[in-house]
């Protein structure tokens, strides 16, 4: 029994709420709470109905008293009501257990429900009280968390998986061991811009969430140490700009890359004249990304397939991104031609 202090403060011992004042305190905390607060007989009818039941499910007590609770439960969840009324019967309570109701309007809500027998004089069960709480949001917020879990869960495995063939494809082309981590870490590093871009930038102390990288984006990214500043800008990057799908940002990243370590090593990024020209475009379902060198050294044509990004050819841009690549080598400087499905890159 709740008990209270009547009066000034002073030595005045607490007071019992009893008889007729107890049940006027008790309808008084019922009416102001935020829950949802209702009663109903054993067969399922509604007995009473507090405000808070007013603002959660729209109805007011005049409408919802003398109506079956069944108006608040969708068709697909009547069979939950028979088993909940059972087991009052039979004496037993009922603690927070989540479903979903429905509103006057017909929308759905997520609820925790808290189900009490209600007892007579004698000790008998005649009635049940009901608790409703609105869960919606603290479900919305569950969902985001687990979709976020699972995004980082899979960018951590894809990370690891990179990782992997980033060394590999070092290894390929290294002949000792320091030119094996020169070469791997330039690549991880352009990862790490680009795993960047998907990331928004708020205050330090908010959480982070992931955002939109597009193609322009991405490029800037890759080519960020080179790129030059003012008037020794040495990128330029013009034509549509589009969204890029966070599974195929990394494949992405890594074709530009090598574009790039291979300009600053033979072309046109290796002169401190030269520069890059980018264009993009969208034809037929297609998006092309035009890279052409100027300004740098002559580059001789390599013979057969043994050339320049030959193994990003068919491990990235064909195997990877469904694309197809040629290589132009012109005097003026080499010219590159990669066409990836716009949906390959955007889905």
């Amino acid at each position: 029994m709740l008990k209270i202090t009547a009066g000034p403060p002073g030595p005045a011992a607490p007071e019992r709420l009893s008889g007729e004042r107890a049940a006027q305190h008790y309808a008084a905390i019922v009416e102001s709470s935020a829950d949802a607060i209702l009663s109903k007989d054993l067969n399922g009818v509604i007995m009473s109905w507090n405000h808070g039941a007013e603002l959660l499910f729209g109805y007011t007590a005049e409408e919802a008293v003398g109506k079956p609770v069944t108006i608040l439960i969708p068709v697909e969840r009547h069979d939950e009501e028979p088993r909940i009324l059972e087991r009052i019967r039979r004496g037993e309570s009922i603690d927070h257990y989540e479903t979903i109701r429905r509103r006057k309007d017909g929308s759905l809500l997520d609820i925790s429900l808290t189900v009490s027998p209600i007892k007579n004089e004698k000790g008998e069960i005649v009635a049940a009280s009901k608790i409703a709480r609105d869960i919606t949001e603290s479900k919305r917020a569950q969902a985001r968390q687990q979709l976020l879990l699972r995004e980082m869960d899979h960018r951590v495995k894809n990370l690891f998986a990179l990782s992997i063939s980033v060394l590999n494809l070092s290894g390929r082309s290294a002949n000792s061991v320091p030119q094996l981590v020169e070469s791997a870490s330039a690549r991880l590093s352009a990862l790490a811009r680009a795993h960047a871009l998907t990331l928004s930038h708020g205050p330090d102390a908010a959480p982070r969430s992931i955002t939109v990288t597009t193609l322009h984006s991405l490029i800037e990214a890759i080519i960020e140490p080179h790129r030059g500043e003012g008037e020794n800008r040495r990128l330029s990057i013009v034509g549509c700009d589009i969204e890029i799908s966070g599974s195929v940002i990394s494949s992405l990243a890594l074709l530009l890359n090598e574009f790039a370590t291979n300009s600053v090593k033979y072309g046109a990024l290796s002169a401190t004249a030269g520069r890059i020209q980018i264009h993009c475009a969208d034809r037929a379902g297609a998006v092309v990304i035009s890279w052409t060198e100027l300004g740098g050294p002559p580059i001789p044509s390599p013979i057969g397939n043994a050339g320049f990004g030959d193994f990003l050819v068919r491990a990235t841009a064909a195997g990877q991104l469904g694309g197809e690549i040629s290589r132009d080598w012109k005097p003026e400087g080499l010219v590159i031609r990669l066409s990836v499905p716009r949906e390959r890159l955007t889905g």
